[in-house]
C-alpha cells in the first residue's frame, strides 16, 4: 500500500510511520524536519520524506503527493506552547483535512480512498452522543479559550458532514484518544464506538504508540477498516485488571 501521512515527526505520527514500514508498506511523510525521525526510519526504502508544512505546499503539489495513494492519515495536532495554541494558523487541522480531501477528489481514485484523523475523546459526536449538562459550560469555555479544540472539531465535523458516509472517492475514520501518554511498547488497549468515561473530569490514559498501531492496523486490516469506517472510535489503554 502507498501510505500518506501528514505530521509524521509528530510524537504520534513517528510510531505510525514505523508500523506502517515494520508491515512492509510505502510511505510518503509530510515533515517540517525529519530530524527528529530515527535513522532507520528517516533511511528507509520505503520511505519519502516530503520536507514543507503541510499548509505551505500549493493545491498541485498535494494533489500530486497523494496520487496513487491507498490511505492517507492526518497526525496533526498544534505544539503545546503560546505561539502553538493562539498563533497562526488558527485552523491547521481543520485546513489541512479539507485541502488533502480537495487533492484526493482532483485524482479521481478508482476506489475510495482511506483517510484517518487523529482527533480527541474531547469531541463529540452530535449523532452519537450528548455533552452532560455539567460539563456544557466547561466545553463551551475550552471551545472559547482553547483554539486547538475548536480546531480538532470543525476538522472532524468536516468529514462527518461534508464527506458524509456516501462518498465514492472518500472513506474515513476519526480516531479518538484519550489522554495522550508517551510509552515504548504497544500495550493492550480497547476501543469502544464513543467515550466510557468523561474526557475533562475522569480521563483515561491513551500511549501513542497504541494509536499508532491501532491506526496502522484500520488501514492494512480490511476487516477492521469495515468495522469503523464511517465512525469516530474512541481508544483507551488496558487498565491492570481488567
Amino acid at each position: 500500500m502507498n501510505i500518506l501521512v501528514a505530521s509524521a515527526t509528530g510524537a504520534t505520527g513517528r510510531w505510525l510511520v514505523k508500523q506502517l514500514l515494520d508491515r512492509g508498506h510505502c510511505v510518503r511523510a509530510i515533515v517540517r524536519s525529519a530530524d527528529k525521525l530515527p535513522d532507520a526510519v528517516r533511511n528507509h526504502p520505503h520511505i519519502t520524506l516530503i520536507h514543507a508544512p503541510i499548509l505551505d505546499l500549493d493545491d498541485d503539489e498535494l494533489i500530486r503527493h497523494t496520487q496513487s495513494c491507498d490511505a492517507v492519515v492526518s497526525c496533526l495536532g498544534h505544539n503545546l506552547s503560546f505561539k502553538g495554541m493562539y498563533g497562526r494558523p488558527r485552523r491547521l487541522v481543520a485546513d489541512a483535512v479539507r485541502r488533502l480531501c480537495d487533492a484526493i477528489r482532483a485524482n479521481h481514485p478508482p476506489k475510495p480512498v482511506k483517510f484517518v484523523l487523529m482527533n480527541t475523546a474531547g469531541y463529540k459526536n452530535p449523532e452519537l452522543e450528548t455533552i452532560p449538562v455539567g460539563e456544557t459550560w466547561v466545553v463551551g469555555l475550552i471551545r472559547l479559550l482553547l483554539p486547538p479544540h475548536g480546531d480538532n472539531e470543525t476538522a472532524a465535523d468536516y468529514l462527518r458532514t461534508k464527506v458524509g458516509q456516501d462518498d465514492d472517492k472518500i472513506e474515513w475514520v476519526v480516531v479518538r484518544p484519550d489522554s495522550l501518554i508517551d510509552e515504548n511498547t504497544v500495550s493492550e488497549y480497547k476501543v469502544y464506538e464513543s467515550p466510557i468515561r468523561s474526557a475533562i473530569f475522569n480521563a483515561g490514559a491513551t500511549s501513542r504508540i497504541n494509536v499508532g498501531h491501532f491506526m496502522a492496523d484500520l488501514i492494512t486490516r480490511d476487516e477492521l477498516w469495515s468495522r469503523w469506517q464511517g465512525c469516530m472510535p474512541v481508544i483507551y489503554n488496558q487498565e491492570s485488571g481488567e
